[in-house]
């Protein structure tokens, strides 16, 4: 490899040792680069980075997409859910297990965050699970792994900030997600009916009752589900009706999000206070975070560090499938120490041209990232949705991330499966392009 690799690896690396902030290390290892290999005139350019990149009009969805999902974590939408889906899942093996999926599902086509998906879900269906005797470990698994949803069911943060920096349209990659996502939610409910089928301890006796439910019943227990319903309209509703782009759909989402918490009476001046701060705390974050990748990745492009990478790979003589194979074992590792925002924009300006190389589709190679991206939520020890477990339950890590070790197995093999047969992944863009 190139000397200009080795530095820019060694810088990285050795400023993430030393705990400084990710946006910082990411920004400051593209301006060393440029200061040490070019002679630029840096003062000029990298204002122009910063101005170029957090004014993409793209962008804009994020900080709306956040901003209705601090609005969301203030209803009573996990009460909703957990009522109106609880008489559906009682017909099937694994009884209110499933609730953890569907809620999860539901949640994930109104969020665009996985953390929030399984903060929101969890709150109540995991205290309802526990208390009615379900086993803790597949009640805790199930709930970490159907979480992750909240990132390939669009809308997705995720997406919005690959889409950004990789310049691939939003809308594609909201509408590749859709199949993949309900496939993924389907296969984790078949792994709970698999599993509660083999161990009839796991789901306790009491709940057969759940069958007994007439349908009049059943029928009215979805008018609860009618806040998530009507949000989803709101978001997913006004994007493909023609009506509004995804950032015009986040704006009509938040208005939205803010109706349903006033009508349930969660909108007051503290709820109010807390929403504002905590959508700033989120977005400067993440702001920082595109900016630097930003820098790194035009420092990069400069320096032929893309090239120089894409070059040893290609000597490696790797087929398009082993390479796939080797990017997730790369990807596992990675998110043991990052969070899926700081992996997708270290990695994507030096990865997405090797993938491209290989001959696949940069929208397929999204919802791969997003894939990837979910395995470092339930992976130890910064898997977020594990933190968030750990907050509702109080259990250790190792413990959390044992029981949703099959869920990362699902996510593997899934992501395996998507690599053979892409069209799974590119067969409704293609369809709804004409």
């Amino acid at each position: 490899m190139s000397i200009e690799v080795i530095v820019m690896f060694a810088i990285l690396f050795s400023l993430l040792a030393c705990g400084l902030w990710i946006g910082l290390t990411l920004a400051l290892t593209g301006t060393v680069l440029l200061f040490l290999f070019r002679s630029m005139p840096l003062d000029r350019l990298l204002p122009q980075y910063a101005w170029n990149i957090l004014t993409t009009q793209e962008l804009l969805a994020l900080p709306l997409f956040i901003l209705m999902g601090e609005l969301l974590f203030r209803t009573h939408l996990s009460r909703s859910l957990f009522k109106g889906l609880a008489p559906w899942a009682g017909l099937l093996p694994g009884r209110l297990l499933h609730v953890n999926i569907f809620g999860c599902t539901i949640f994930a086509a109104i969020s665009g965050s996985s953390a929030a998906t399984t903060q929101v879900v969890g709150r109540i269906a995991l205290t309802e699970l526990l208390k009615r005797g379900y086993s803790k470990d597949i009640a805790i698994g199930s709930l970490a792994g159907a979480g992750t949803l909240g990132f390939l069911i669009p809308p997705s943060n995720i997406m919005i900030i690959y889409g950004v920096l990789g310049d691939v349209s939003i809308l594609k990659l909201f509408t590749a997600g859709f199949i993949p996502g309900f496939l993924l939610a389907g296969t984790f409910m078949a792994w709970v009916m698999i599993h509660t089928t083999l161990r009839g301890d796991l789901v306790p006796q009491a709940e057969n009752d759940l069958r007994n439910l007439s349908w009049r019943e059943r029928f009215s227990a979805l008018r609860d589900l009618a806040p998530a319903l009507f949000l989803i309209l709101c978001v997913l509703g006004s994007m493909y009706g023609g009506i509004a782009t995804p950032s015009e759909a986040a704006a009509v989402g938040v208005l939205g999000a803010a109706l349903v918490t006033a009508f349930q009476g969660s909108l007051n001046f503290e709820a109010i206070k807390g929403i504002l701060i905590g959508s700033v705390i989120t977005c400067s974050m993440i702001a920082l975070i595109v900016l630097g990748a930003s820098i790194l990745g035009n420092a990069a492009a400069f320096l032929g560090i893309p090239q120089a990478v894409a070059a040893f790979v290609k000597g490696l003589n790797l087929t398009p499938f082993m390479l796939i194979v080797a990017l997730i074992a790369f990807y596992i590792v990675l998110g043991c120490f990052l969070d899926g925002f700081s992996m997708i924009v270290m990695t994507l300006p030096i990865v997405l041209p090797i993938v491209k190389q290989a001959g696949f589709d940069p929208i397929w190679f999204g919802v791969f990232m997003v894939l990837v991206v979910e395995m470092a939520q339930i992976t130890p020890p910064v898997g977020f949705n594990l933190f968030v477990i750990q907050g509702l339950t109080g259990d250790g890590l190792g413990y959390i991330a044992k029981v949703t070790f099959p869920y990362l197995v699902i996510l593997i093999l899934f992501t395996l499966l998507l690599t053979i047969y892409p069209e799974i992944v590119l067969w409704l863009p293609k369809v709804l392009a004409g």
